[in-house]
């Protein structure tokens, strides 16, 4: 048996007041059909990205509603993490390919988690390209097959994509962020659907914190809460650009030397590249006081992040490539002004002037932070428009319905 994967008891109720009673009211008589339902989630991670972030809740939330939903982690070593690396960098359009041994190591471990999986499923959703090629091996083992792909494939490695196009497209149907990251082969041949992904606004990471309180908890860290502070939360990972990210903050302080700068990440076990990554990112600030670099391991939870989302006078997502993002629609439910990459899903969540600022260079990032920091009323104005349009369209019940309405059209 593959690891299952523990996850609290939620209740759809308990959203009513934040995303209002005809969504609510939408979802139960779409679960009405679906009830009993039998789901698993199979994915590569508990820890540290966003699909582990969205499966904390939607499990639980699908558990609610009358589906008997698991969620299962398939089995690695690191040589197969270090492969599926290199997978999804090619996807989001890194040129190296996967060697011969490597992709051999891809489909040794896709038929050892095959033959652990269990059976009797009606619908099993495979996150990410890590465990895409179980289908192939164990189609027997659910009546229905979805691929839920949760990264960038606007400009991918085609080399690599056209070696997992046969596996997508024995799936029944897959799910993309965009309708930009639909692989052109697919060519309509299988159902493909879009759902953005959403956030929980009722977990501790983004739960109403009192000033006073993310106050305290920055302070703990370092944090001078009587300074502005510009943060950055995301792995460390070369896509979410945490060096532009400094090259930004350092042309901020330029003009305003009071700032600080908070990056803030996890360290997901299916990312190897990581601590390289975050060992780099310590580097290039070259031992600057003033930029505060914490990852999970320096007790850095949930709560944590929502205190430094919500004492932040500017939220940053300098991304390079981007699936969706998570973290910008948390930093706009806690109504902070937004400063995001112009790429992927964030163009999504972020409207250039109304809701947040785009920028595709560090000085525009710098520009822009300058002018927030320097003008509080139009922060307020961001923020605000920000977290209703988070409320109208990522929050947790909008991605059940989703969910819901693909399992009925399944039959």
């Amino acid at each position: 048996m593959l690891q299952p994967v523990g996850v609290g008891h939620k209740s759809l109720a308990d959203y009513t007041h934040l995303v209002g009673r005809p969504l609510i009211e939408e979802i139960r008589a779409l679960s009405e059909k679906a009830k009993g339902l039998k789901i698993l989630h199979l994915s590569a991670t508990a820890f540290g990205g966003g699909v582990s972030e969205i499966l904390y809740t939607l499990v639980p939330l699908m558990r609610d509603v009358g589906l008997e939903t698991d969620w299962q982690v398939i089995v690695g070593r690191e040589e197969f993490f270090n492969a599926t690396k290199l997978l999804h960098n090619a996807l989001q359009g890194s040129p190296e390919d996967l060697s011969t041994e490597e992709w051999h190591v891809y489909e040794k471990f896709n038929e050892i988690n095959a033959r652990q999986l269990s059976g009797g499923w009606d619908v099993i959703i495979v996150h990410d390209p890590q465990p895409l090629a179980v289908r192939r091996l164990v189609a027997e083992k659910a009546k229905h097959w979805v691929w839920r792909c949760h990264i960038d494939l606007s400009t991918p490695n085609e080399t690599t994509l056209n070696r997992l196009v046969p596996l997508i497209e024995e799936y029944d149907g897959s799910v993309y962020h965009l309708d930009r990251y639909v692989p052109a082969a697919l060519n309509g041949r299988r159902p493909v659907h879009l759902l953005p992904p959403a956030i929980d606004p009722l977990s501790p990471k983004n739960m109403a914190l009192s000033p006073e309180d993310a106050a305290f908890v920055c302070d703990q860290f370092g944090v001078d809460v009587d300074r502005p502070m510009i943060a950055q939360v995301s792995r460390f990972d070369p896509w979410k650009d945490p060096l532009g990210v400094i090259d930004a903050y350092r042309l901020v302080t330029e003009e305003m030397p009071e700032v600080q700068l908070a990056l803030v990440g996890s360290m997901a076990t299916d990312d190897p590249e990581g601590w390289q990554f975050f060992n780099s990112t310590l580097e290039y600030a070259a031992g600057d006081p003033d930029i505060k670099i914490l990852n999970n391991l320096n007790q850095v939870g949930s709560i944590e992040v929502n205190a430094f989302q919500s004492q932040a006078e500017v939220v940053i997502q300098k991304s390079t490539r981007e699936g969706f993002g998570l973290t910008v629609s948390e930093a706009l439910w806690k109504a902070r002004p937004f400063i995001g990459g112009d790429v992927g899903g964030i163009p999504l969540q972020v409207q250039d002037g109304t809701t947040g600022f785009l920028v595709r260079s560090p000085e525009e990032c710098a520009e822009r932070a300058l002018r927030i920091l320097r003008e509080p009323e139009l922060g307020k104005r961001l923020g605000r428009a920000g977290k209703e349009h988070v409320r109208r369209h990522f929050l947790m019940p909008r991605l059940l319905r989703d969910w819901l309405r693909i399992f009925n059209d399944l039959g």
